[in-house]
């Protein structure tokens, strides 16, 4: 990887961390998700995770409702009844080492993996929208699962906004 494409992968890598913690503490959680990295990523100005899901009609705000949606659903599915749950303020900028969840660093390092074999070597948002297809469990794939979007339908429409972004 050359110097170019390392200083515009830290750059990206803190754009999508950094939005991703956002969007987390916008729903009031206290660790970024799957969920959250893909919002951070469908928000970044790199449009290739975008055109990924536009390949499948989907927009991003097909995705946050889904989103939503998914997560009154599995709230509702243990007797919480998600009209009486107040709503949420973010909660402060969180201190120190970034935490994420588990499932949310194996997305991430997949997506840099993905990075690292495509060429050109730089990260794109449509990585990040590849390792969230390839999951099987979570809200994040539920969600995606819910809006109709078939995971190899979606990776290849990646890949193929991968090499279309220049």
């Amino acid at each position: 990887m050359g110097l170019r494409n390392a200083i515009h992968d830290m750059g990206a890598m803190k754009l999508l961390l950094t939005e991703a913690e956002r969007e987390a503490r916008a729903l009031g959680e206290e660790s970024p998700g799957p969920e959250h990295l893909l919002l951070a990523a469908l928000a970044a100005p790199d449009a290739s995770g975008r055109d990924a899901l536009a390949a499948s009609n989907i927009t991003v705000e097909d995705v946050r409702r889904s989103l939503a949606e998914t997560r009154s659903a599995a709230l509702r599915s243990v007797g919480i009844d998600t009209d009486a749950i107040p709503e949420v303020s973010p909660g402060p900028a969180p201190r120190g080492p970034y935490r994420a969840t588990g499932s949310a660093n194996d997305v991430f390092q997949r997506a840099i993996a993905l990075a690292k074999s495509a060429r050109p070597k730089k990260l794109r948002t449509a990585h990040v929208v590849i390792a969230v297809a390839e999951l099987e469990h979570g809200t994040a794939a539920r969600a995606l699962r819910n809006l109709g979007v078939a995971g190899p339908a979606l990776v290849a429409s990646a890949h193929a906004a991968v090499l279309a972004t220049p």
